[in-house]
Parts: structure tokens; sequence; C-alpha cells
């Protein structure tokens, strides 16, 4: 099934409550070495990590090492607790 901003969703499934999930691997364009990131989300993820209990662990995948500092952060962003890269990962 095609949600409404055109990503396939499973049919079925038994949806999970946000505060039960460990990890959250999340996609990105960039991040840098505190851990913030920039995406295609829109604010989507920011959203969705406010609702997960404070373990959980968030996890970018990035095809690109750390920048030196994004510009524009704020108190709304959820900072990565990890990064995966091609040479390796990344603790913050």
């Amino acid at each position: 099934m095609t949600n409404e901003w055109g990503i396939q969703e499973p049919k079925q499934g038994i949806p999970t409550e946000p505060e039960k999930i460990d990890l959250v691997l999340v996609p990105l364009l960039a991040f840098d070495k505190l851990g913030h990131r920039v995406g295609y989300g829109k604010g989507y993820y920011d959203k969705f990590l406010k609702t997960c209990k404070p373990a959980c662990q968030k996890i970018g995948l990035s095809l690109f090492e750390a920048e030196e500092k994004i510009e524009g952060t704020n108190h709304q962003d959820v900072p990565l607790t990890k990064c995966i890269t091609p040479t390796g990962v990344i603790q913050f």
C-alpha cells in the first residue's frame, strides 16, 4: 500500500506503540559531529522520535562522513545516538 507521501507500507501487521520501540534507523542526507541531521522528512522523524522512549537508539544511515556543524538546528531537532557510514559507526 502506498501512503499519502508516496511511501510503500505493509498492508497488514500489528502497529507498535512508539514508547515500546528500542531502535529506529533514520535515513538522512547529512549529519554533523554532534549527531544533528538533515533529511527529506520535513520534521516527520523529529515528531516521531519525540514519542519514543528516551533510551531508544536513534541510528542514522549515511553514505557520507560527518559535516563539522549543521547550521540552523534548534530545540525541536532530535539528535542521533549513532550513525553508520561506509567507513564505520560513529557514536554521539
